[in-house]
């Protein structure tokens, strides 16, 4: 939603009733000025408006007692509480009861979106200004651009790697900030405004590094010197059904609205049509998901399916998932045997990586390996059931991984059978780099962190040139001309490295060009061929490349470690490109290491 206080006030000053509403934001010591505003409105019969309730939670039990012992007799019929808040499970149930609810949400599509803008903007104030041709196509624009923020939520990461709520208040900052800057300029300053909208008003919001370079991306596109002095010539999108129409009124503007598709394509968003796959599949998932969480699983002990062969209750069926999974869960690896074959050198810092990533999966086995019997045990009575037990169990059932597993274990969106046969080919591979000595060609996927498997192989080239690692970095060639499961990689890289097992989302590796391209209609993922990484002293980006994210698993958002990395976020893939970067930075272009099967 967004922050109703304007529409209060509009509303308040179509009644007369301005003069009457008094408000306040609640916060750390406002309640009891906020307690004595109710008393004294409730008897003159004024109006009071309280902001943010989330953000003074201690107090709201104590609103909830003023609101019930407020006697009808003494209270003026005039008078009005209003309350204004973000949702939370702390707000009083009596004041949710005894209320009228009201929520504020941005219109679904972009052409109910762009029109509710448009629909506030009348012709007076589309006049209101020195330059009015150039302010009604910029603030039309400005509108392209808000819903465009709004409307990309729907396709989950691929629009944006965390969900802003911009609201409109951003979008008249921005109107407000025109007008300003063409009442006292000559000349439209396009780049003030690009920077003020993308950097301020809504880049105030956006907290991702990935989407701060996509938001600068997308206002380029409507902010610009073509919008005003091409008009209806420059497309918002290659379709060409998107763009600023000639309009000299508010009523213009909306006849042409009306004439867009109710259903807003991907391409206008500068995605791919395969999104919409994204989008449907996602919903589809969450429905689920929803439905596999609240139904109800009671004990089905005598009941028959539909040839009436008996159903196994909940417990049997939990007690032989454990069985299974127990009996191909590996053993836990000999890290005396890690340390014996991979000592710790100063030329090979990548030794003390695999030490330290077989430490990890050991620890992990060490959970399965111990709460999984003991579930079994407790499942037939023999032990008491804690509460990991129990979250082991509902893990087992609804078949996600735990979250006693997935606390210890690698960053992962896969259900928990497709997780545990992860799990054994991560241990495969861990125990082929014990057996084989460092691999010519390197599983990415299977590294718990891999940005310290990347700093190693830095480290070995700053030492060996007797480079400080600071200034050193990657380019990468893509070697598609080789195949990795038909073993034409056997000889480890003369510098850096050779990885595998990268997917690619919002676009693909074309064979023909050695280059990105658009994706396959329906093929929603690709793969990558194997990568050289090379370390360079004192790289810099070149023209014709893309800097592809690499993000461990799909949901690409993560929260900063001690470490300062990401939980998610790897690094910048240079890949080349014919097009230009913006064209896969809107299409929410990315590499990953792990899909959701």
């Amino acid at each position: 939603g967004s922050d109703p206080v304007n529409d209060l006030l509009e509303f308040a000053q179509s009644l007369n009733a301005v003069q009457k509403l008094d408000s306040i934001s609640l916060g750390q010591g406002q309640g009891p000025k906020a307690a004595t505003m109710i008393d004294r409105a409730r008897t003159s019969g004024s109006w009071v408006l309280l902001c943010n309730c989330h953000l003074c939670i201690s107090w709201l039990p104590e609103l909830e007692r003023i609101c019930e012992q407020m006697n009808p007799e003494t209270t003026s019929e005039s008078y009005r509480l209003w309350l204004t808040s973000m949702p939370t499970s702390h707000f009083p149930a009596l004041l949710l009861q005894n209320g009228v609810k009201m929520t504020n949400e941005p219109p679904k599509g972009l052409r109910a979106n762009v029109m509710g803008s448009m629909l506030k903007c009348d012709d007076r104030m589309l006049n209101d200004c020195t330059q009015p041709d150039a302010f009604a196509r910029l603030l039309f624009a400005f509108c392209f651009f808000h819903a465009i923020c709004q409307d990309r939520r729907r396709f989950g990461a691929i629009g944006w790697n965390t969900p802003y709520n911009f609201t409109p208040e951003d979008l008249t900052t921005n109107r407000r900030q025109l007008k300003y800057f063409l009442d006292n300029y000559e000349d439209v300053p396009y780049e003030v405004l690009r920077f003020l909208g993308a950097q301020i008003n809504y880049g105030g919001r956006v907290t991702d590094k990935k989407d701060k370079v996509l938001i600068e991306s997308m206002i380029s596109i409507f902010i610009c010197r073509e919008v005003v002095e091409d008009g209806p010539d420059y497309k918002f999108s290659p379709s060409g059904l998107f763009y600023c129409p000639e309009a000299a009124s508010q009523e213009d503007f909306l006849r042409y609205l009306k004439t867009l598709p109710i259903t807003t394509p991907p391409e206008v968003f500068g995605l791919h049509s395969n999104c919409e796959i994204t989008c449907a599949e996602a919903e589809s998932m969450a429905l689920l998901q929803d439905v596999l969480a609240v139904r109800s699983v009671g004990d089905t002990a005598g009941a028959s399916g539909g040839d009436g062969a008996p159903v196994q209750s909940k417990e049997d069926v939990m007690y032989e998932l454990a069985g299974k999974i127990l009996a191909e869960t590996p053993t836990e690896m000999n890290l005396d045997d890690f340390e014996e074959a991979f000592p710790t050198k100063y030329e090979e810092s990548r030794n003390t990586v695999v030490k330290q990533e077989a430490g990890k999966y050991n620890q992990l086995l060490s959970v399965l390996r111990s709460q999984l019997p003991m579930f079994r045990k407790a499942v037939k009575g023999l032990v008491v059931m804690t509460e990991d037990l129990e979250t082991v169990g509902r893990g087992l059932y609804s078949n996600s991984v735990p979250q006693a597993w997935s606390a210890v274990g690698f960053l992962s969106m896969k259900p928990l059978m497709a997780w545990h046969k992860d799990l054994n080919e991560r241990v495969a591979f861990m125990r082929s780099w014990l057996e084989d000595g460092h691999p010519s060609v390197f599983w990415l996927s299977g590294i718990f962190f891999p940005q310290a498997f990347f700093t190693a192989v830095m480290q070995n080239y700053a030492r060996a040139n007797r480079y400080a690692i600071d200034r050193i970095d990657f380019d990468i060639e893509v070697r598609d001309d080789c195949k990795v499961d038909e073993g034409d990689l056997l000889v480890p890289a003369p510098t850096g490295c050779y990885i595998h097992g990268f997917f690619l989302e919002g676009c693909r590796w074309s064979y023909q060009k050695h280059c990105l391209t658009y994706p396959k209609p329906k093929e929603l993922f690709s793969q990558l061929p194997a990568v050289h990484f090379k370390p360079e002293l004192d790289w810099k980006t070149r023209s014709g490349v893309f800097a592809c994210p690499i993000y461990k698993v799909l949901s690409r958002s993560g929260t900063l470690m001690t470490t300062g990395h990401s939980t998610n976020f790897v690094r910048d893939l240079a890949l080349p490109s014919n097009e230009d970067p913006g064209v896969w930075i809107r299409a929410g272009a990315a590499a990953f290491l792990a899909l959701r099967y």
